[in-house]
């Protein structure tokens, strides 16, 4: 077998066994998550809903990905199945906090001050799910996301010991490019599930 024949041969194995590593991990985060997910009129009443934050414009406007979790939050707030929201997102720039203009959203939307609290070190869903109970003590709540990213985050919380359900956003699923496009990312993003873990379990020991 000549050099060429043999790299191509490794290279296919190589795609193989990554789309195998790749389905195994999905198939364990949506085995994590199933039957959590649900309408929020079957929702049971929760103590805090955690908004995993998004994409705010340069003018500190919510994207309208952001705006469909938030209008979600604020519904399940309304109707008493959840008493507080907890925001959380990248808020480590005053020219880019995804939690303040958040909270200013809801806010201008009837959502008391009290009932919010933000987190502006939720880098991403790993650290958002982590901090949820780490740093605020939370160990029941319920996710707000696009329907497609709730698998993920509900299993990396059923991973680090909250009891957690997902209410998802749909209407999103207009923007069809976009949409599409983050149901495929989640693939990716649920392998780095695995690696979120492994740091975060050596932190632990060490």
């Amino acid at each position: 077998m000549n050099p060429l024949s043999r790299g191509l041969r490794v290279l296919a194995g190589g795609g193989v066994l990554a789309l195998v590593v790749a389905g195994s991990v999905t198939a364990w985060v949506r085995l994590l998550s199933a039957g959590r997910i649900v309408a929020a009129d079957q929702l049971p009443p929760m103590p805090v809903a955690l908004v995993l934050g998004a994409q705010v414009h340069p003018n500190l406007v919510p994207s309208g990905f952001l705006q469909a979790r938030l209008d979600l939050a604020a519904q399940l707030y309304a109707r008493g199945l959840v008493e507080h929201l907890l925001l959380s997102g990248d808020g480590r720039s005053r020219f880019y906090d995804e939690p303040a203009t958040m909270r200013a959203y809801l806010v201008e939307r009837g959502v008391p001050e009290a009932a919010i609290t933000t987190d502006p070190d939720g880098l991403d869903t790993f650290a958002s799910c982590r901090r949820a109970r780490q740093e605020y003590g939370w160990r029941e709540l319920v996710v707000v996301s696009q329907r497609y990213h709730l698998p993920r985050a509900i299993a990396i919380c059923a991973l680090l010991g909250i009891d957690a359900w997902g209410v998802g956003d749909e209407t999103m699923r207009r923007s069809g490019r976009i949409w599409r496009h983050g149901t495929l990312r989640e693939a990716a993003a649920n392998l780095k599930v695995v690696s979120d873990l492994a740091v975060h379990w050596w932190d632990q020991r060490s």
